[in-house]
């Protein structure tokens, strides 16, 4: 059945303001996550004093998520509060430009973290309905909605690389500066989608764990968490140990924007391919990629071809991955639990793997050497393959989401 035009325009208009935020967000993310490490290391800080940095952001993870989300459950201003969180991140970026040390970058990261690794948490959670088809998740539109996300993560990959490698480090606070003003130009084009008090108050009695008792949904935390352990290794050290292997920054951010490449193809695409198989079923595929990745990344980083393919897999190690959780998360955490279910998914497949792997990973790396710390991500993922198999046993057919319109766009 051809999907009619004006019937598109319908459901896309109310998307594009969420777009142009998943835009934005992933620009800042693009060039802010990639290049921190290599500005901390141009200020003369050791690989760990650089982990436990990195690591801030996923402590944040750790409870600003939940705190936000119940906040954003209970109050139903989840749009309102996303536009806090984008002008409290700016105003504390400043502090970047000021050299007082370790501890104030610490507070001054701190406090942005707090507020940005609440954002998406809460705009996936205000979108949920209208990302859906017939009371089901719909792959199609999240994906329209989510590859804008990844060509502003490009665009600034790409241009950051290109930038730095030319004019040095010095100019990273302005970047930071400059990206989060259009975060927070694009949270005020956001419809004020505020749910009702009624609603708001009824949230508040709807328990969350008996939903987390349920077998299939612990395994589902257990496979996530490993899976994003294993990708700490991507998000904290790549660039570290590629520019420790001699790569110059432009190739490093050309190795980024391969990743994205192939994660927008996934984007565009993925409503063709997920209806296929059960939802379980995709987490196991994205976990055996994963094990290939990082194993290609630990004994091939020499080899450019090698790390080309490793990225090239991006496309399910994150692409197809974080669809399929936030899919399953729409079945796990309906209705009034959303926000709380999605504040989890921060704190238990993020937070807590992004500190541990931070931290142990910095301390590894320092006295072994950074390929030791994508052999044990390599591991860590064979782990997240077992999780699945778990969760798999307890559900096999859990999951499916329906086709794609033939003819869709």
């Amino acid at each position: 059945m051809l999907e009619q035009p004006a019937a598109v325009a319908v459901w896309r208009r109310p998307l594009v303001p969420f777009a142009a935020l998943s835009a934005s967000y992933f620009a800042h993310i693009g060039f802010f996550n990639p290049y921190l490490p290599l500005w901390l290391k141009s200020m003369g800080l050791p690989l760990f004093t650089i982990s436990l940095l990195m690591a801030v952001q996923s402590a944040t993870r750790m409870f600003a998520p939940y705190a936000w989300g119940v906040l954003s459950d209970r109050t139903g201003e989840r749009v309102r509060l996303l536009r806090l969180c984008a002008i409290v991140a700016l105003l504390a970026s400043f502090g970047l430009w000021w050299k007082a040390g370790v501890v104030w970058l610490t507070l001054v990261l701190l406090l942005m973290f707090t507020h940005t690794s609440a954002m998406m948490p809460m705009s996936e959670a205000a979108m949920a309905h209208l990302v859906s088809q017939g009371g089901s998740f719909d792959v199609r539109k999240y994906g329209r909605v989510r590859l804008w996300g990844s060509l502003g993560f490009l665009l600034t990959v790409l241009w950051a690389g290109a930038w730095f490698e030319r004019f040095g480090m010095g100019s990273f606070p302005l970047w930071t500066q400059l990206t989060l003003a259009v975060v927070v130009l694009s949270s005020w084009l956001l419809p004020h989608l505020r749910e009702s008090a009624g609603d708001a108050a009824a949230a508040h009695h709807v328990p969350v764990l008996p939903v987390l008792r349920q077998p299939a949904v612990q395994w589902f935390f257990a496979a996530a968490f490993f899976h994003v352990l294993s990708h700490i290794a991507v998000y904290v050290f790549f660039s570290l140990f590629l520019d420790g292997q001699g790569y110059s920054k432009s190739t490093i951010g050309l190795l980024w924007a391969l990743s994205v490449v192939v994660e927008i193809a996934w984007f565009l695409t993925q409503g063709r391919w997920l209806p296929r198989w059960p939802l379980p079923l995709w987490l196991g595929v994205c976990a055996a990629a994963m094990v290939v990745r990082m194993g290609l990344t630990a004994v091939g980083s020499a080899w450019l071809a090698c790390l080309l393919l490793a990225q090239m897999l991006h496309a399910l190690t994150f692409a197809a991955h974080h669809t399929v959780c936030i899919a399953l998360l729409s079945q796990y955490f309906p209705g009034r639990l959303r926000g709380r279910g999605q504040a989890l998914y921060s704190v238990l497949a993020y937070g807590v793997p992004g500190v541990l792997g931070g931290l142990l990973g910095g301390a590894i790396g320092a006295r072994w050497g950074l390929d030791v710390v994508y052999g044990l991500a390599t591991l860590s993922s064979g782990a997240a393959c077992a999780c699945v198999w778990k969760l798999w046993r307890c559900a096999p057919s859990a999951g499916s989401v329906p086709p794609e319109p033939v003819g869709g766009r």
